[in-house]
């Protein structure tokens, strides 16, 4: 068994445990990595950029469908070997950049493959895939923990055979789009995947609960995402599970709506999109005073309660990053809480308390949602306003035959500050960045609608709740 010493260790090599690595040494200390495989980023492998590539031939194939509205008519055929050939291809392109590096790192004995388990305060024992020990790892600094998170299985889908069974990490391996598929979910996995396999030519139906509808929690913004998406998909977003079982043809499901109508039937395969659990189990971190088994001292997802501003977890020398906290599971999010806790890791005793950015989610539906800033649930009681724009009747997104969804801005009803915003709409993706940004820069509502506006373009939507939003806070 070799025997290493280091000053900081991190568990995970995907971007939150690379970025930690960086920002450690930028800090002045050495630092190992410790990951188990594969490697590649969970947005390079298998999240965020090949999921993008399977929207885009969805959309590519949805759009040619229905150009007839500008009168163009288009015959179209789906290739699915083809479809997923082209995902894969570019998403082991983006791949292949990350696993250079890890290479290189491997080479130059900074990043162990295997799985680390802390044995002792200062110590982590490295096991390959058979459980042989192959490293000792000790470090006289931080430990960050950035292990990522799993696929949830619900309880009653944990029978179902594996071939019958797809996930986000095993979707875009298979050889041809299903012919049908039932998605457990309707979070931003299930919304983004199950739209894109529906106008792939998939027979898709969605089945979620209390009314989940991506990560939108404002009743009015998320009413009218479940009217849009319902026009489009054979969505249930609260349904009520009878009987679930494996027969030849596929898998069966019996279920019920909230107003007692029944539905059954059978589908080729069941796409597991009910969310993502972290990953801690197994890692020895209660030897280190780390509490899993208190429901008063984790948080939500049975994290750990840990600084957001430092990822440090209470006086502990341990630090948490990237999806593995179960608070913000996005690739930025994640690069700058590895960033955040290598370096109070690398300085640990010592911590200082930096600023997050504001917080930013993109849903790559159609329509679009973003969500930014202050959430819905988390506004100041009786002290906010909200200003709103309909789609519907929106310049721009009437030429593209777009005009779906709306907009609501929060502002705060002292100084018109901005808060934060819930958007669904065409090209929500752009207009919700100038949001984010006019957010963190503390604008009020009177400063951002001095801002330039172009005329036609779907920021005037956003110009339209602005003002929507003078309005209802009295400074109109």
């Amino acid at each position: 068994m070799i025997e290493l010493s280091t000053n900081v260790l991190i568990l995970g090599a995907g971007t939150a445990g690379l970025n930690a690595r960086r920002a450690a040494e930028r800090a002045g200390a050495e630092a190992i990595l410790v990951d188990p495989g594969p490697w590649g980023t969970t947005c390079a492998r298998v999240g965020c950029m090949p999921s993008k590539l399977l929207i885009a031939a969805a959309e590519a194939a949805w759009h040619a469908r229905h150009a007839d509205v500008f009168g163009v008519h288009c015959e179209v055929r789906v290739d699915g070997p083809a479809v997923l050939a082209r995902v894969r291809r570019e998403r082991d392109r983006f791949t292949g950049f990350v696993l250079d590096d890890c290479a290189r790192l491997e080479a130059e004995g900074k990043l162990i493959r295997g799985r680390g388990e802390v044995v002792a305060r200062g110590e982590v024992l490295v096991r390959d895939e058979a459980g042989r020990p192959t490293h000792r790892v000790r470090h006289d600094r931080g430990l960050v923990v950035a292990t990522g998170s799993r696929t949830f299985t619900p309880p009653p889908y944990r029978e179902l055979p594996s071939e019958r069974v797809l996930t986000n990490e095993t979707i875009f391996e298979q050889p041809d789009l299903p012919d049908s598929v039932l998605v457990v979910g309707t979070g931003v996995i299930a919304l983004e995947l199950g739209q894109a396999l529906h106008r792939l030519g998939s027979r898709v139906t969605l089945v979620g609960l209390d009314g989940l509808m991506g990560p939108l929690r404002d009743p009015r913004v998320r009413e009218v995402a479940r009217a849009v998406f319902a026009e489009e998909l054979d969505l249930h977003d609260d349904h009520r599970l009878e009987r679930v079982e494996a027969r030849e043809d596929g898998v069966f499901l019996r279920f019920a709506d909230p107003d007692g109508t029944v539905h059954e039937g059978t589908w080729s395969r069941v796409l597991l999109a009910a969310g993502r659990r972290p990953h801690l189990a197994g890692l020895g971190l209660e030897r280190l005073g780390v509490a899993l088994d208190d429901p008063s001292r984790l948080g939500p997802g049975g994290v750990p309660v840990h600084d957001p501003d430092t990822m440090q977890v209470g006086d502990l020398p341990v630090f948490l990053a990237g999806d593995v906290t179960g608070q913000r599971p996005l690739l930025h999010e994640a690069a700058d809480e590895g960033r955040i806790a290598g370096t109070h890791a690398a300085r640990w005793p010592e911590a200082h308390r930096g600023r997050r950015r504001t917080p930013l989610g993109i849903v790559f539906s159609d329509p679009q949602i973003a969500t930014l800033g202050v959430p819905h649930d988390a506004l100041p009681d009786g002290a906010w306003a909200a200003g709103e724009v309909d789609y519907r009747r929106q310049g721009r997104s009437r030429v593209m035959n777009q005009n779906r969804g709306i907009v609501r801005i929060y502002g705060h009803r002292r100084d018109g500050r901005l808060l934060g915003a819930e958007m669904l709409g065409p090209r929500v993706e752009h207009t919700a960045h100038l949001l984010a940004w006019a957010v963190q820069q503390g604008l009020t509502v009177d400063e951002a609608l001095a801002m330039p506006f172009y005329h036609p373009v779907v920021e005037e939507g956003i110009r339209t709740a602005l003002r929507d939003l003078r309005k209802a806070i009295g400074r109109g």
